[in-house]
């Protein structure tokens, strides 16, 4: 069953152009709005699943739209589609735990893909605008390892062995062994031979900032 859905843009080519794509696809579109003043106003009636919202509108924008929303606890999920390439937004619409941001230029070509993302719990993040603003995405596993995980990590990613790891931080080689265990689960890794250095070695770079 496909998501219900409203959308909002204060340019009427380009609402209509989205509304007429995704009806045309099949999707559930409840209601569009041109200004986010109704686009609130529909996302409180209507509590649909996800919003697709312009961020520049009169009266609130999208990024007010999803603040408000955080607020009042609704579970929408917001999109913006924007022409905007700008860190300072994009930071503040991760912040606020936006699930998409789209550049209005790729919208109908991407569009789709955001929405099966977006479907799965998946944030998506126009590819052109992580280019454009030269973002590395640092993986979110990384937040749920202790000190010491963390720690253990890092000496894996400078190629440390296990006995070695175990005399830096004064521990059994056991204790390693354990805290690598812990570090495949959190990272949700296969325990295939390798797979933990092969990561830490990926994602060298974000360990070496986040330790």
């Amino acid at each position: 069953m496909q998501s219900s859905i409203i959308i909002a843009d204060d340019h009427p080519l380009i609402l209509k152009g989205l509304n007429d794509f995704l009806l045309e696809k099949k999707y559930n579109v409840l209601a569009s709005a041109v200004n986010g003043k109704e686009a609130l106003g529909l996302i409180e009636k209507n509590q649909p699943e996800i919003a697709i919202l312009d961020i520049q509108m009169p009266f609130y924008t999208g990024l007010e739209i999803a603040k408000k929303c955080n607020e009042l606890n609704y579970k929408t999920k917001i999109i913006l589609i924007t022409f905007e390439k700008d860190e300072a937004i994009y930071k503040q619409a991760k912040s606020l735990g936006i699930y998409g941001y789209v550049l209005k230029e790729f919208a109908l070509e991407e569009i789709e893909h955001c929405l099966e993302a977006v479907d799965k719990n998946i944030p998506y993040f126009s590819p052109e605008l992580l280019s454009y603003l030269e973002v590395e995405e640092v993986p979110k596993e990384l937040e749920f390892l202790t000190r010491t995980e963390a720690e253990v990590l890092k000496l894996i990613a400078q190629n440390k062995t296990g006995v070695v790891i175990a005399d830096i931080l004064f521990v059994s080689p056991r204790t390693v062994e354990k805290h690598k265990s812990n570090i495949i689960k959190k990272l949700k890794l296969s325990h295939k031979q390798n797979s933990l250095l092969i990561w830490a070695k990926e994602n060298e770079q974000h360990i070496l900032k986040n330790t």
